[in-house]
C-alpha cells in the first residue's frame, strides 16, 4: 500500500506537469519550484526581469494543499528554530544553483521526460552533490534541533499564498506580468491552483522529495522515494510521447542550454544544499504546509535567491550561462563547504570549548 501510494502520487504530478504544458505553461515547465518562485518574485518586483514576472498559482496550491492535508490527518505542527539564517543562506545558494541549470530537481526529471538529455548531465551533478551532503551526515553533520512554535508562526506561509492569491485575482496596478516570455505562457488559474493543491496533498502525503529519493537510496538502500521520482518521469515521458512534445537531444531544447560543465555544477551545487536543508524545494514547500517554519524561512530564501539571480546577472538563458553565474556557483560552493565543515559535531565541540576558555 505504502510503494503504491507514492507511485501513484508521481504518477499524477508526472501526468498534470504534461497536462499544465497544453494548457498553457511553458515547454517542459509543467511544475518547476525554482522557475515559479523566480516568476512569482519578478511579479512582486524584487527583480525586473521583464519576460519571467507571474504569480504561479501551482505555488500557490502545493501549500494550500500541503497544510490542508496536514490539518485533516492531524500531522501540522507549529515548530522551527533550527539554525534559520544558516538555512536561508543555502537557500539562496540552492536556488542560484537550479537558475544556473535551469530548472529545480523537478524540473530537471521533468526536461528529461521530454527528451532534453542536458538534464541527464543536471542529474549526474544533483546525484554527486548530494553524495557529498551525504559524506557530511556521516560525519555528523547538523544543524541542530527545532523546536515547538505556536500555530501563528507555523502557518504565517500558507497566509502568505494565500495574500498572493488575492493578489493574483485582483492583479493591481503594481503587480507585474510579463507580456511576453516564459511568464506570459500560463494554464488557466483555477487549472494551476488545482494541480497544486493535488500535488501539495499527494506530496504531503507520501513525503515527495526529489532529493530524499536519491540521499535514501544511498544511505539506507531504501528505494520508497526513489519509486515516487521515477513515477513522475515515466508518466511524463509517456504524457509527452502522447502529446508529440518529446524530442530526444541536447540541442533546441525549449527554456535550456548545452554548457555540460555549468548544468553538472549548478545541479551539484543545488543537491549538495538540499541534503543540508533535508529536502529538495518542492518538499520545503510541503514541509512548510505542516508548520514547519525553518522550511518557510527556506522557501524566503529562495525567493531571494532569485531575485538575487536575475538582478545581479546570475541566472542563464538559452544562450547560455553568464560569468556572473560561473563565479557565483563556485563561491557558493565554497559557502557551502564551510557551512558543512563548522556544523560538524567535533568542529561545534571544539568551538564551544573556546568559548568556555574565554
Amino acid at each position: 500500500m505504502r510503494k503504491s501510494s507514492i507511485i501513484v502520487a508521481g504518477a499524477l504530478i508526472g501526468l498534470m506537469s504534461v497536462a499544465l504544458v497544453k494548457f498553457g505553461n511553458p515547454a517542459n515547465m509543467g511544475l518547476c519550484i525554482a522557475c515559479f518562485l523566480r516568476d512569482t518574485a519578478g511579479a512582486l518586483g524584487l527583480h525586473r526581469a521583464e519576460v519571467v514576472q507571474y504569480i504561479r498559482p501551482e505555488v500557490i496550491g502545493i501549500v494550500i494543499g500541503a497544510i490542508g492535508s496536514a490539518m485533516y490527518f492531524k500531522e501540522f505542527s507549529a515548530r522551527g528554530g533550527s539554525s534559520p539564517l544558516t538555512r536561508f543562506v543555502l537557500a539562496v545558494a540552492v536556488m542560484i544553483g537550479a537558475l544556473v541549470f535551469l530548472g529545480c530537481p523537478l524540473r530537471m526529471i521533468l526536461r528529461l521526460a521530454a527528451g532534453d538529455l542536458n538534464a541527464l548531465i543536471g542529474l549526474a551533478g544533483f546525484a554527486c552533490g548530494i553524495g557529498m551532503g551525504i559524506v557530511f551526515l556521516n560525519k555528523g553533520f547538523s544543524l541542530k534541533r527545532n523546536y515547538k512554535q505556536n500555530t501563528l508562526e507555523g502557518s504565517l506561509l500558507p497566509v502568505v499564498m494565500m495574500g498572493l492569491l488575492g493578489l493574483l485575482v485582483i492583479a493591481p496596478a503594481f503587480v507585474f506580468f510579463s507580456a511576453e516570455g516564459p511568464g506570459s505562457l500560463h494554464a488557466p488559474l483555477l487549472i494551476s491552483l488545482g494541480a497544486g493543491v493535488i500535488a501539495g496533498v499527494a506530496a504531503q502525503r507520501t513525503r515527495l522529495c526529489t532529493m530524499g529519493g536519491i540521499r535514501d537510496a544511498i544511505l539506507f538502500k531504501d528505494f520508497y522515494l526513489l519509486m515516487g521520482v521515477g513515477a513522475i518521469l515515466v508518466t511524463a515521458f509517456i504524457g509527452n510521447l502522447a502529446t508529440g512534445t518529446f524530442a530526444l537531444g541536447f540541442e533546441s531544447q525549449p527554456i535550456a542550454h548545452t554548457d555540460g560543465l555549468w548544468n553538472f555544477l549548478g545541479l551539484f551545487l543545488t543537491g549538495w544544499g538540499s541534503v543540508l536543508l533535508g529536502g529538495c524545494p518542492l518538499r520545503q514547500l510541503i514541509l512548510s504546509g505542516e508548520g514547519n517554519s525553518d522550511s518557510a524561512v527556506t522557501v524566503f530564501g529562495l525567493i531571494v535567491g532569485a531575485a538575487i539571480s536575475h538582478n545581479f546577472g546570475l541566472a542563464s538563458s538559452a544562450k547560455g550561462v553568464t560569468a556572473n553565474g560561473q563565479f557565483s556557483v563556485v563561491l557558493l560552493l565554497i559557502v557551502v563547504a564551510v557551512i558543512s565543515v563548522m556544523n560538524l559535531p567535533m568542529v561545534t565541540e571544539k568551538a564551544k570549548e573556546l568559548k568556555e576558555a574565554m
